[in-house]
């Protein structure tokens, strides 16, 4: 394989870990060269995320080169061809050289190869098929460094015999659109997708959440969400997903929030309550606990500040929703309102509101109650709520003597009622 290029080597790659790292896949004799986003990212300029790296040597041997010197080792997917090492906390995937010997759609069964055209051949897009090594050398055997310079996410190949091997590919066509493309998207691979849209609900849940997620956390969609809706498949992957023009809005709001992109945000965000399913979303993408609980309280909380955004309500629903519930909510109504072409004056207040809060602990517990001479039971959690409720509604101002007075005779009424 020919060298297509050089660049000067950045730090990332001339790190102590890394050296170490690449030393040892080396040891006897093995070629080993960055691959995948570490490679796009230094060639377009962009900051270095995960590292991973491709490899001739297969996984056992990977494994045993690694193993007991400094370097952990997890046999994540073996079947496949890949292993992730630890170094100093750092995570790299190292993925042996594969040629596709059988496909389904759905998952493909591999052999290992020393042959890094024919790896490359197997991959799915001219940008994901870019090797460097650590000295800066490039290595192109697809024609990527044209399509990643110009924004153009193109198939190896025919698109539809890439997504006959693998229909999940045409989810990660949109994520590296959304990432690196710009303009016209690439007029077969969007037909191809437009073709093969059907197909998406013979995926599992898992494998498209993972790739919408990572879609979703994109700094500016643009409008991959668009290309998708034109192509039919968001309403595959995620019915009632209409509200698009939120979207067009959330990145710029976030960042006037100083808020990091959130999937679960902006998932929230693209959800018309209405017309979504959100439990029969949470159940499809199997989210975890956290994901479907922040999901479903963005949406719901979202909602009401749509409804009725009065300033009045800022400090409580700030207390009683958390500070990250309300940012979520926020950027939501707050997009919702932008594309409507709505004043924002009101949610702008919300946002400096939002970065000034320092959240009050209320004052006064249980055992205050107890200490008031209360008996353990439900009379004193209902005395608690009311004095709460009071304390929020007073701005948090009154002090722990005159909440104890308050609730002293909040319990009188518990007792009594």
């Amino acid at each position: 394989m020919e060298p297509a290029g050089r660049i000067e080597p950045k730090p990332w790659m001339t790190a102590d870990a890394v050296r170490m790292l690449l030393s040892r896949l080396g040891a006897d004799g093995d070629t080993a060269r960055f691959v995948g986003g570490c490679v796009r990212d230094t060639v377009v300029g962009r900051e270095v995320g995960d590292i991973d790296l491709a490899t001739e040597a297969p996984p056992g041997r990977v494994m045993a080169l690694l193993d007991g010197r400094g370097i952990r080792t997890i046999p994540t997917g073996l079947a496949h061809g890949t292993v992730t090492a630890v170094v100093d906390g750092t995570v790299y995937e190292i993925t042996t050289l594969r040629r596709d010997v059988e496909t389904d759609g759905r998952r493909a069964t591999v052999a290992f190869t020393d042959d890094w055209r024919g790896d490359a051949a197997r991959r799915d897009f001219t940008i994901n098929a870019l090797y460097l090594d650590a000295d800066g050398t490039l290595y192109d055997p697809t024609g990527g460094l044209d399509d990643l310079r110009a924004g153009r996410v193109r198939f190896i190949g025919a698109a539809r015999e890439r997504l006959e091997e693998d229909v999940l590919r045409l989810l990660r066509f949109f994520r590296f659109h959304a990432r690196y493309g710009k303009g016209v998207p690439d007029a077969a691979a969007m037909a191809a997708c437009r073709d093969f849209a059907s197909r998406l609900p013979g995926l599992s849940g898992e494998r498209v959440w993972a790739e919408l997620r990572r879609m979703l956390a994109v700094p500016d969609l643009g409008n991959a969400l668009r290309l998708m809706d034109e192509a039919d498949v968001l309403r595959r992957i995620a019915p009632g997903a209409d509200a698009l023009d939120r979207l067009d809005r959330i990145a710029g709001v976030e960042t006037e929030l100083g808020l990091e992109p959130s999937a679960i945000r902006r998932l929230a965000a693209v959800l018309a309550p209405e017309v979504s399913d959100i439990a029969g979303l949470v159940r499809g993408f199997r989210l975890s606990r956290a994901e479907s609980v922040r999901l479903e309280k963005a949406v719901e909380t979202s909602a009401e500040l749509i409804a009725s955004p009065d300033p009045s309500s800022i400090g409580e629903r700030l207390y009683r929703w958390s500070e990250t519930a309300f940012g979520d909510a926020l950027a939501v109504a707050w997009a919702d309102c932008r594309s409507k072409g709505g004043d924002e004056i009101v949610f702008e207040r919300h946002g400096r509101a939002l970065a000034a809060w320092s959240r009050p602990v209320f004052p006064v517990g249980g055992e205050d109650a107890i200490a008031l001479g209360a008996e353990p039971g439900p009379p004193i959690g209902r005395a608690l709520a009311e004095t709460e409720a009071w304390w929020i509604g007073e701005g948090f101002a009154p002090g722990r003597d005159a909440c104890l007075a308050r609730l002293a005779a909040a319990l009188e009424r518990a007792e009594t009622s």
